[in-house]
């Protein structure tokens, strides 16, 4: 007896759910439940329905309910997003004080606020600037979390143009740093990559394009020398 497809797809995202909060993969799940991997993969993607008997031993493994509960299933991320729960994701929800160097004059650094909420229509979590003196340049983007691989990526694709941050997990501060790919501004627009800060915002900040003199420039610039020293940039070994 299988279920039928709506009330696999209900189990199929709780099970993921499951998988993301308590950090296990998939073949340890199967190894458990006493099923194929391929059966396990098949049914979350939705190529084949759960078994009963399937779901049964998947309930026992994982210590749930899941008929009774896939009629409350959760908001799951799309899977190239990394499959993410929202109730797991939460803690990186806020504003963040994001900062870079400019591109355009040595010295300076590019100041500004970073959200990241939850976008009910896209059913994943969004980040989109602001507070930036170059608001046309302000980006709207998604952020994929990989399960177990603690990174988190802010991406935008638009008109078929990507920019990229790859950040490693947050301190215990809840600060992020890491890298930011994109193309520098201009003609022609050469590829870039140069650390970035994301700061939870629990207070005021100084926003905008900040020079030497400015009252938080030598903060903001030992946060960015920090993170660079945070990276590895492997370069073209010596002849």
């Amino acid at each position: 007896m299988a279920l039928t497809p709506a009330h696999s797809q209900q189990v199929a995202d709780l099970v993921r759910e499951a998988l993301a909060e308590r950090r296990i993969s998939r073949r340890k799940l199967a190894d458990q439940a006493r099923i194929s991997v391929s059966t396990l993969e098949k049914a979350l993607a939705g190529d084949r329905p759960f078994s009963l008997a399937s779901l049964v031993r998947i309930e026992q493994a994982l210590g749930l309910s899941l008929r009774s509960a896939a009629n409350s299933a959760p908001q799951v991320a799309p899977p190239e997003l990394g499959s993410y729960v929202r109730s797991a994701v939460t803690w990186l929800e806020g504003e963040y004080l994001t900062l870079r160097s400019s591109f355009e004059a040595a010295g300076g650094i590019h100041a500004y606020c970073t959200v990241i909420a939850w976008h009910e229509n896209r059913q994943c979590l969004q980040f989109s600037e602001r507070e930036r003196f170059d608001s046309a340049n302000a980006q709207v983007g998604s952020v994929c979390l990989p399960a177990a691989k603690g990174k988190v990526y802010l991406s935008t694709a638009e008109r078929g143009e990507m920019r990229l941050a790859i950040l490693n997990s947050p301190n215990r501060g809840g600060q992020l740093s890491g890298l930011l790919l994109t193309l520098a501004a201009g003609m022609p627009g050469f590829p870039v990559a140069t650390p970035i800060v994301l700061l939870p915002r629990k207070a005021e900040h100084q926003f905008g394009y900040i020079t030497r003199g400015a009252a938080a420039y030598a903060r903001y610039r030992t946060l960015l020398v920090e993170a660079r020293k945070a990276v590895q940039i492997h370069d073209i070994p010596p002849a």
